[in-house]
């Protein structure tokens, strides 16, 4: 059975963290089936109302007394003003194809995070885990002040020190074959796309504070060489995405389980920010269309909202955010339990098979 310092710390008898699938890709019911099965269960609340964050983890309270986390995006630069009109252009035949009425530039709103904090504070989740950055000093002495076990995510070794140099507990590396949004926040780039296998070593080696690999692991393999790597536990979310429990569309799961290993693409289509998810129509339309075609982080996201929440009830592929790691060919249609049991028993044995090596 495999232990960890962070796991014992966190009183883990699993290494896996399911990754926080923000806009309903978990569920309070995935939630708490990881952090029952010995895992850490985490909600993605980062588009969540602060009253949506309250019950959503009224709901994983009821179903589990272990600890589970909750996740936000760290405070992001309001989104510049802008035309707009291409962007609006490129969308508005999805739209229409639809039903629905004519897109409209979305208004620039605050950032979430000062409302959502305090719901995080109450939440009654033991771990705080935040992406696209570094937070406020204030945020931070918050979070220790409760006692709240705090993972930053970093894709980049020179991201990894920021975090560290913050006073995170850990850092999750994510590398380039994870799905959905890219957290890097230190490059003018697209994001970065260090691959898992080479990230997780040069952070672990870079930092003291525990790593958590993240990007491209399905199953206990992949469990096994991020152990191996250095890592202290991974984070998974395509593999959990297919669950009985998972929150995404039928047609998502449906389009990730026959899904290539090379389906995948990294796209700023539909959020603004650079995110993993498998092709398709609006994807390679609106990267066709230049930068034009793209509104800033999270104008876009606000833009193809109602796009991709009428194409979920449709069941239409062709215009949602299929986000989606590399490893989609290993994705396996299981409850979250059942899924979790398979994991550890694939590392147990991944991990006798290596040792078997050795003379």
């Amino acid at each position: 059975m495999v232990r960890t310092d962070l796991m014992q710390r966190l009183g883990m008898t699993s290494p896996v963290m399911q990754a926080p699938l923000g806009g309903g890709g978990d569920t309070p019911a995935m939630t708490a089936a990881v952090s029952n099965a010995g895992g850490m269960g985490f909600i993605g609340a980062a588009y969540m109302t602060p009253e949506a964050v309250g019950s959503a983890s009224e709901a994983v309270r009821e179903r589990t007394n272990g600890a589970f986390g909750i996740n936000l995006f760290a405070p992001q630069r309001p989104a510049p003003e802008v035309d707009g009109q291409s962007a609006l252009s490129v969308a508005a035949p999805f739209f229409t194809d639809l039903g629905l009425e004519a897109p409209t530039l979305p208004a620039v709103s605050d950032d979430p995070f000062d409302r959502l904090l305090p719901a995080a504070l109450e939440s009654g989740a033991r771990l705080f885990s935040f992406t696209f950055g570094t937070l406020p000093e204030e945020a931070m002495r918050a979070l220790k002040s409760r006692g709240m076990f705090i993972i930053g995510t970093a894709t980049t070794v020179a991201e990894a020190l920021a975090l560290a140099a913050s006073g995170v507990d850990a850092i999750t590396a994510q590398g380039g074959e994870a799905g959905g949004h890219r957290g890097s926040f230190d490059t003018d780039g697209p994001g970065a796309v260090v691959g898992t296998m080479a990230l997780v070593p040069q952070i672990v080696d870079a930092v003291k504070v525990p790593v958590i690999a993240s990007g491209g692991i399905m199953d206990g393999r992949g469990i096994a060489a991020a152990l191996m790597l250095g890592a202290q536990a991974v984070q998974m979310g395509t593999a959990f995405l297919t669950t009985a429990e998972g929150g995404v569309p039928e047609v998502q799961k449906q389009a990730i389980l026959a899904a290539g290993d090379n389906d995948t693409r990294i796209t700023r289509a539909f959020s603004g920010r650079p995110a993993r998810g498998i092709a398709n129509r609006f994807m390679q339309t609106v990267d066709a269309g230049g930068e034009g075609a793209i509104l800033p982080f999270p104008l876009q996201n606000q833009l193809t909202r109602p796009m991709r929440t009428a194409a979920g009830k449709a069941g239409d592929a062709s215009c949602l955010s299929l986000w989606a790691g590399q490893g989609t060919r290993m994705s396996r249609r299981l409850g979250t339990a059942e899924l979790m049991a398979e994991l550890d028993r694939e590392t147990d044995a991944a991990l006798k098979r290596a040792s078997t090596l050795l003379d």
